[in-house]
């Protein structure tokens, strides 16, 4: 929605820097043969205002090949003006281009210490400078818009106003379609696309802080009973139970999903203590039967992670899931002996 050059920088040099975690991010635009530091945000001045030639700058380089590039160590890589990065903190960066074919600008991200960037965190910058593209076009039609109402009569500034709407309509649709993308139908939780986006992001952030997390993986018991015997609409009805007890037991920036099938994950930043959390998960469940009259149940298995940052959430979800099967194989014998 932005509607002007410095809104679109303001945006992008606080999303980048924001999406990656980053020490430092610039936005740079196309300038002929030059390449035009427009903004940035970083923790120490880098080159904002600046020109370099489009040859001799990572900037360039990325929009003359049209590509991302990632370079760990700038001082090993050729294609970096060593003179020009002395100054600054920078050690690492990841730049793409803005816009695949006939690049017209690029945004960066710095680290002030030697990073490799993931596969996800790359995409992420380039969804971001996708976007900006589409921005930067809105910002041109915008303004010749504006142009043409001044110099037009109202029939054109009416005509005007039913492209806004017709746009305002679009962004919706797409959001709607994007926000669709990321949840699962039935639960109203995340799906598992938008678990593993939001909560790498989340765990990257709580290692930096050298705060702990938590993840606890819950199958629901006795879902493929419930499909036999009384069919999927009582099965669903209970998927939709176990996501609105989980819902409410943890706080809106926890990332609450729904992985597949049966199978629930949580990743909690903020918590007491493991025991704490499935206290109030065993009470929340009572009082979920006690209120409803509906049987539920949920074998958990819960991961706390350690303040090692290279600590990844597959490694996470492996180790909650085999404490959640351990659990529900303990659950089936201790029923078995009864």
């Amino acid at each position: 929605m932005a509607r002007s050059l410095d809104a679109v920088a303001d945006i992008v040099r606080h999303a980048a820097r924001e999406l990656v975690g980053a020490d430092g991010a610039t936005f740079v635009l196309r300038d002929g043969e030059q390449c035009f530091y427009k903004d940035e945000d970083a923790i120490s001045p880098l080159w904002k205002g600046q020109r370099f030639p489009l040859q001799a700058c990572i900037s360039g380089w990325a929009m003359l090949n049209r590509q991302a590039t990632v370079i760990e160590d700038i001082y090993q890589d050729a294609r970096i003006p060593h003179a020009a990065y002395r100054p600054t903190f920078v050690k690492s960066l990841v730049m793409v281009p803005i816009r695949a074919l006939e690049p017209i600008g690029a945004i960066g991200t710095y680290w002030a210490s030697q990073y490799r960037a993931s596969a996800e965190q790359i995409e992420m910058l380039q969804a971001l400078a996708d976007s900006t593209s589409v921005a930067l076009e809105n910002v041109q039609v915008y303004a010749e818009l504006e142009q043409r109402v001044e110099e037009r009569t109202a029939q054109l500034a009416e005509a005007n106003q039913r492209l806004q709407d017709e746009m305002a309509v679009r962004e919706q649709a797409e959001q709607a379609v994007r926000q669709m993308s990321l949840t699962d139908e039935l639960t109203g939780l995340y799906n598992r696309r938008g678990f593993l986006l939001l909560a790498e992001r989340e765990l990257e952030s709580a290692q930096r802080r050298l705060g702990r997390s938590l993840l606890l993986y819950a199958d629901l018991d006795y879902l493929k009973q419930a499909n036999d015997r009384f069919g999927h609409a009582a099965g669903d009805r209970m998927l939709i139970d176990a996501a609105q007890v989980l819902k409410s037991l943890f706080r809106s920036t926890d990332v609450v999903c729904r992985l597949g099938g049966d199978e629930f994950v949580v990743l909690a930043c903020h918590y007491n203590s493991s025991e704490d959390v499935l206290q109030r998960l065993d009470k929340a469940l009572d009082e979920f039967r006690r209120r409803s009259g509906r049987p539920l149940s949920l074998s958990v298995g819960i991961a706390e992670s350690s303040l090692q940052t290279d600590e990844s959430l597959e490694h996470l979800l492996t180790q909650a899931d085999a404490a959640m099967y351990a659990n529900k194989c303990a659950k089936r014998s201790l029923l078995a002996a009864s």
